[in-house]
C-alpha cells in the first residue's frame, strides 16, 4: 500500500470517527439527562446531596459540611439529607460519633450516606505530574460515580471540586451550589511559577528551567480557563473569606457571597484567663497534618526561640501540635516531623497530639497560653479564630484570611500578631511572654469580643439566606 492511499484512509477514518463522535455525543448526553430525570418522577420528599468525599477527615471543611446539614435540618425537616463520601471503611454510625466527639456537632437523625469506591481519582498521589488536571478529571469520573448511585434535586459541592458542578447541572437537571474553602488555582499561583518561586506546588526543577516555566505557565492559564467555566454552573457560589473572594472574582462570572464558616466560639470564651503566664507554658497549634499548613515552620521557630531566650526560660515552654490525619500520607508525615524536632533537639519540647477528641481538645486549650498558625495563604482560619475565641495570645501566617479576615494589627485595637519568617514567629513569642499582664489582659478581651462574627449561628443563617433561592425554584 503506497503512503498516499494509507494517509486517505487515516484522513477518511479520521472524517467518520468526528462525524460519529458528533452524533453520539448529543445522543449519549440526553439518553443519561433523561436517565437521572426519569428516577426523579413520583418522589414525596425533596432530596439534597452534598459532595465530600472526605467528610470523615474532622478538619474545619468538614465542620462546614455538617453545621450546613445541622442548619438545613431545622430550616427544612420534610427533606431527605445525602452526602456523597469515599470513607467507603466507615460505618453511618462511626461517621456521626466522630462528627460529635471531635467537631461537636449534633445532627438530627436522617441524614444518609451514599459511599464513592472511586475515591483515590481525586487523591494528589494519583498524578504526579499535571495534578490539578489529574485531580479535576477524577473529580469528574467520581462526581459521575455519584450521580449514577443517587440523583438529587439540590447539589453543593463542599470541597472545591468544582468540576463535578457541570454533571449535576446539565446531565442530573440539579440546582447546583458550592461553598469554596480556596480556589483551585489563583492568580497567586501564576505569578510563583512566572517568578520561578520553589513551593509545594511548584518543583525546583520546573523553577530553574525557563522552558519548563513557560510550559507550565501555559497549562495553568488553560486549566484557569476551564475551571472559570466550571464555576459558571453554580447556581450560588458561596465563599469563605476576603482572601477566596478576591480570588475568585478574578476568576469565575458568577456573584459571589461571603458566608464566614462557622468557629467554636460561646463556650471557648467562658475558659478561664489571667494575664500572668503559668510556670509551664504551651504553644497550641490546631491545623489538619497538611503539607501546607507548614507545620515545620513551628518547629523552626522553636528552634529560633532557644536562639533568643535563656535556657530556664525555653525549658518552661512546650510546642503542642494538635490536629487530624486523613490518611497515609499524613500519618507520614507526623513522622517526619517527629524526627524533624529530633534533629534540632527539640523532641522534649514538642508534643504531637493527632486525632483526638474534642473534650480532649478542649483541656489542650484550656492549659495552653499561645497559639500559632503558620499556613501560607491560609483561605481562612477557623484554627485561628478559636485560639483567639479560647483566649490564647495567637501569632499567625501575615497572608490569607488572619490578615484580611481576622487578626487586627493596629496597636490601639489590636487582636493578635503576624509573622512570616521563624524568626519572626521567635521574636513575637518572645515579645508576648515579656508584656505587662494588663496588656495581657486587654489582648484577650478585645480577640474574644471580635470573635462573633464566625460564629456558628452566624454561618448557618447566612448559608441559610444563600440557599433559600435553591429551595425557591424547587
Amino acid at each position: 500500500m503506497s503512503l498516499i492511499s494509507l494517509s486517505k484512509i487515516i484522513f477518511v477514518f479520521t472524517v467518520y470517527l468526528i462525524i460519529l463522535s458528533a452524533l453520539l455525543l448529543p445522543i449519549l448526553f440526553y439518553f443519561l439527562r433523561w436517565r437521572c430525570l426519569s428516577r426523579k418522577k413520583d418522589r414525596s420528599k425533596l432530596r439534597v446531596a452534598f459532595f465530600h468525599p472526605y467528610c470523615n477527615a474532622g478538619g474545619g471543611g468538614e465542620k462546614v459540611l455538617w453545621v450546613a446539614i445541622q442548619a438545613l435540618q431545622k430550616r427544612h425537616p420534610e427533606i431527605e439529607i445525602f452526602v456523597y463520601t469515599g470513607d467507603v471503611g466507615v460505618t453511618p454510625e462511626e461517621i456521626k460519633l466522630k462528627i460529635r466527639n471531635n467537631l461537636n456537632v449534633h445532627l438530627e437523625e436522617g441524614v444518609k450516606f451514599v459511599y464513592l469506591s472511586k475515591r483515590r481519582f481525586v487523591e494528589a498521589q494519583m498524578y504526579p505530574y499535571f495534578t490539578l488536571l489529574g485531580q479535576s478529571l477524577g473529580s469528574i469520573y467520581l462526581g459521575y460515580e455519584a450521580l449514577k448511585s443517587l440523583s438529587p434535586d439540590i447539589f453543593i459541592d463542599t470541597t472545591g471540586f468544582a468540576f463535578t458542578l457541570p454533571i449535576f447541572k446539565y446531565i442530573g437537571g440539579c440546582k447546583t451550589a458550592c461553598y469554596v474553602h480556596y480556589p483551585t488555582i489563583t492568580v497567586e499561583m501564576l505569578k510563583r511559577v512566572s517568578t520561578r518561586q520553589v513551593m509545594y506546588n511548584n518543583r525546583s526543577t520546573i523553577a530553574r528551567s525557563p522552558f519548563l516555566t513557560t510550559g507550565k505557565l501555559i497549562y495553568y492559564r488553560l486549566f484557569a480557563w476551564l475551571y472559570s467555566l466550571a464555576g459558571d454552573c453554580s447556581d450560588v457560589s458561596m465563599v469563605n473569606s476576603t482572601f477566596t473572594l478576591e480570588h475568585l472574582t478574578s476568576l469565575w462570572s458568577r456573584p459571589l457571597r461571603l458566608v464566614y464558616p462557622p468557629c467554636e466560639v460561646n463556650h471557648l470564651k467562658t475558659l478561664k484567663r489571667s494575664g500572668s503566664f503559668p510556670e509551664n507554658i504551651r504553644i497550641l497549634s490546631l491545623a489538619q497534618f497538611r503539607p501546607e499548613k507548614d507545620h515545620q515552620l513551628q518547629i523552626q521557630a522553636m528552634y529560633e526561640l532557644r536562639e533568643i531566650i535563656s535556657e530556664v526560660d525555653f525549658e518552661r515552654i512546650t510546642l503542642v501540635l494538635c490536629g487530624s490525619c486523613r490518611n497515609e500520607d499524613d500519618t507520614i508525615r507526623v513522622k517526619d516531623l517527629k524526627d524533624f524536632s529530633k534533629h534540632l533537639s527539640l523532641e522534649n519540647r514538642v508534643e504531637f497530639r493527632v486525632n483526638i477528641t474534642y473534650e480532649e481538645l478542649l483541656k489542650e486549650f484550656e492549659s495552653a497560653s499561645l497559639g500559632i498558625h503558620t499556613m501560607i495563604d491560609e483561605h481562612f482560619g477557623i484554627g485561628v479564630v478559636e485560639l483567639l475565641a479560647a483566649g490564647l495570645i495567637t501569632i499567625a501566617h501575615k497572608s490569607g484570611g488572619p490578615l484580611l479576615d481576622i487578626i487586627e494589627t493596629t496597636e490601639s485595637s489590636r487582636l493578635g500578631y503576624l509573622a512570616i519568617s521563624a524568626k519572626e514567629y521567635a521574636q513575637t513569642i518572645k515579645h508576648v511572654l515579656t508584656m505587662a499582664e494588663r496588656s495581657v489582659l486587654d489582648l484577650i478581651e478585645r480577640a474574644r469580643a471580635s470573635v462573633d462574627r464566625f460564629s456558628n449561628k452566624k454561618f448557618q443563617d447566612e448559608f441559610l439566606k444563600a440557599v433559600d433561592y435553591l429551595f425557591e425554584t424547587n
